[in-house]
Order: C-alpha cells, then sequence, then structure tokens
C-alpha cells in the first residue's frame, strides 16, 4: 500500500467496477433459464431483471461494453486532438489555425449530449458508432488544451533553436513539444475518460448505441427502473458500479495532480 501512495484510495475504489468489467464475461457459466421478471428468490442471488434473466450473470456481462467503449472513445480524441492542437501551436500561419481552430469551437458551443441525440436520432450508431460520436463530440475541448498547452511549449527558445539547425515538424512537435505537456495530457486524459465513461453511460441508458436488452450497467439501470421497488438489485448493483469506476477515476486523477505538485517548504525563522 505504500508504493501506491496517494493512489491507494482511488485504485482500491476502481478496482472493483474494473475487475467486474474486465473479468466478468470470463466467469459467466451457462445462462440460466428465464424465470420470472423482477423476483427475488432463492435460484437467484440477485433477483431477476425486467425479462426474468439472472442480475448477477447480468451484472457480470453489462461492464465490458461500457469500459471499452470508453476507453476507445479517449483514444480517438487523442488521435484527433493531438495532431490538430501540435499543427496549430507550431504553425506560424494565422489562417491554418483558424481553419482547424473554428469549426471545433463551433462544435464546442453545442452541448455534447444534445449533440449525440441529434446525430443518434438521423444515424442510429452501433458500440462503434458510439465510440465515434463521443469522441467527436468531446475532441473540441481536447483539441484547445493540447493547444494551449502545446504554444506554451512551442515559443520556448529552444524550439526556435531547433527550427533554425534544420530540424523536421516531427521532430519539434514529438520529440521537444510533445514530450513537454506529457503531465498536462495525462492529467486531462484521466479526466477526459471520466467525461467520456459519463456520456458513454448517458447514451446507453438513453438508448443510444446498444440493443434495448443489451447486457449492459447502463441499460440495466434505465430498463430495471420501473421495478426498483419490487427488486432495487437490478438498479442499484449496476447504478453503483458505474459510480465507484467514475469516482475511482476521479481520485486517481487527483492523487496524480497532488504528486506532481511541488511542495513549497516554509522559510525557517
Amino acid at each position: 500500500m505504500k508504493r501506491l501512495g496517494g493512489y491507494g484510495p482511488g485504485a482500491a475504489v476502481v478496482a472493483v467496477p474494473l475487475g467486474i468489467a474486465l473479468a466478468g464475461p470470463l466467469l459467466v457459466g451457462e445462462p440460466t433459464a428465464r424465470a420470472a421478471s423482477f423476483t427475488l428468490d432463492a435460484g437467484h442471488r440477485l433477483g431477476t431483471d425486467f425479462v426474468g434473466r439472472d442480475v448477477v450473470q447480468q451484472v457480470l456481462l453489462g461492464g465490458r461494453p461500457v469500459v471499452l467503449v470508453a476507453l476507445a472513445a479517449t483514444v480517438l480524441v487523442y488521435l484527433v486532438a493531438l495532431p490538430i492542437g501540435l499543427a496549430c501551436a507550431l504553425t506560424h500561419r494565422r489562417w491554418l489555425e483558424e481553419v482547424l481552430m473554428r469549426p471545433l469551437d463551433v462544435l464546442l458551443a453545442v452541448p455534447s449530449l444534445l449533440m449525440i441525440l441529434l446525430v443518434a436520432a438521423a444515424f442510429p450508431p452501433g458500440k462503434a458508432g458510439l465510440a465515434l460520436l463521443v469522441a467527436f463530440v468531446s475532441a473540441p475541448d481536447a483539441t484547445r488544451i493540447v493547444r494551449a498547452a502545446a504554444a506554451e511549449a512551442a515559443s520556448r527558445p529552444a524550439v526556435e533553436a531547433l527550427r533554425m539547425q534544420g530540424e523536421s515538424w516531427w521532430r519539434l512537435a514529438v520529440g521537444y513539444v510533445g514530450r513537454s505537456i506529457l503531465r498536462t495530457l495525462a492529467a486531462d486524459a484521466g479526466i477526459r475518460l471520466t467525461g467520456v465513461l459519463y456520456l458513454v453511460a448517458t447514451a446507453a441508458f438513453l438508448g443510444i448505441g446498444v440493443a434495448p436488452d443489451a447486457a449492459d450497467w447502463a441499460v440495466m439501470v434505465d430498463r430495471n427502473r420501473t421495478g426498483l421497488i419490487v427488486q432495487p438489485w437490478a438498479v442499484v448493483v449496476p447504478a453503483l458500479l458505474i459510480v465507484a469506476l467514475t469516482m475511482g477515476g476521479n481520485l486517481l486523477v487527483d492523487a496524480a495532480m497532488e504528486r506532481r505538485t511541488p511542495v513549497r517548504k516554509g522559510r525557517r525563522t
């Protein structure tokens, strides 16, 4: 635990939902026969859901889609944000920066969830489409952060010296500026993953990107809430796992930020 330092609380909170999400499908045995909906009986430890399926099995199967879609969307965000942000920070052509950033500013003005709903209404996405859609609405904000951090690094005398030496754009962008903003990117990635997870879960809750009866934590919360009073576990368990995953991610990011913040020692009198 000492090795984890400040990461201990966050790691402890996130370990359970993440472990269930990744290993859960491997632990599921033969599917049980469907029983009556919203029941609590001896044959099902957490009862059954709205169509009579075992809640334990659905919980074990329902985490991986949420986590994998969120991770894929986060990676896609930076595949867009990094090249555009670095190009804007290193270019001396004002028109190029305007062409790259102004469309993103327009997207940034539209609420992310509203944009997802509008696009999904016209083109219903699957899981891959949901990851692309979440990445699409998250990329403008990430691009602005990359551009701001990279612009500060690109203004240093070292970058101008490398330019005068004839260094390639790739070496300037990745070799120097990219390395200089790694800490900022790491901190933003943690926060970004939490925000993306929220969007993925909310979209699934609204039925975007997943089937109405899919084994998905967010879908379980939505479809089983009508029987909350009769059978609360079908809603409470997946909801708590989503909250723990989000909270654990935030705690890990906070711990990372604290470790990177220098502690000022007081002056001796």
